[in-house]
C-alpha cells in the first residue's frame, strides 16, 4: 500500500468517525415527546350520560380515575398530559385534558366537564429554607438540648426536677 493510499484511507476513516459523532450529537438534541396519564377516548367519554350512569358503569366504561376529589367526594378526575422536552431543559406541557365526572350522594352521574392547560397552577416555593415556628436553635442546643428533659420511668416528664415551675 502506498503512502498516498494510506493517507486517503486514514482520511476517510477520520471523516466517517466525525460524521458518526455529529450524528450522535444531533440525535441527543432531538425533542422528546411523552404522554402521561389517562388516554382519553372521545366515544367512551361521550357515552357517559348524566342521570343514567352510576359509579360502577363509569368505572367499567372509563376505568379507574387518575384521582378523586379531596373535598367533594363525589368527583372523579381523569387527567391526560402531553409534554415536550428538549435536551436538558425541564419538560414543557404542550396539552392537557382534565375530565371531571361529578356524582350525587346516590352515586349517579350529575355532570361531565373538560378542562385544559388553563387549569395548570404555577407555584413558586419560597427560598431554600422552610420557615418554622418557635425560636432558632443553635448547634449546641440541637446536640445537648434534650439532656435532662426525659422523665424517670413512671415519673412526671422533665426529669431535671422542677425547673419549669416558678
Amino acid at each position: 500500500m502506498s503512502v498516498t493510499a494510506a493517507r486517503f484511507t486514514k482520511g476517510r476513516l477520520m471523516m466517517g468517525a466525525a460524521l458518526g459523532l455529529a450524528t450522535l450529537a444531533a440525535g441527543a438534541c432531538t425533542p422528546l415527546r411523552a404522554h402521561q396519564g389517562y388516554i382519553i377516548d372521545a366515544d367512551l367519554v361521550n357515552s357517559v350520560q348524566p342521570g343514567v350512569d352510576n359509579r360502577n358503569s363509569v368505572l367499567q366504561t372509563l376505568g379507574k380515575p387518575s384521582f378523586t376529589s379531596q373535598f367533594n367526594q363525589g368527583d372523579w378526575y381523569y387527567v391526560a398530559r402531553d409534554t415536550r422536552n428538549f435536551a436538558y431543559n425541564n419538560p414543557k406541557v404542550t396539552s392537557q385534558i382534565t375530565l371531571r365526572v361529578m356524582f350525587d350522594q346516590n352515586g349517579t352521574v350529575t355532570g361531565v366537564s373538560r378542562g385544559g392547560v388553563e387549569q395548570i397552577a404555577s407555584i413558586s416555593p419560597s427560598g431554600e429554607k422552610t420557615p418554622t415556628l418557635g425560636r432558632k436553635r443553635g448547634l449546641f442546643d440541637e446536640l445537648f438540648g434534650n439532656i435532662g428533659t426525659v422523665g424517670a420511668i413512671g415519673g412526671p416528664p422533665g426529669g431535671g426536677g422542677d425547673r419549669d415551675q416558678p
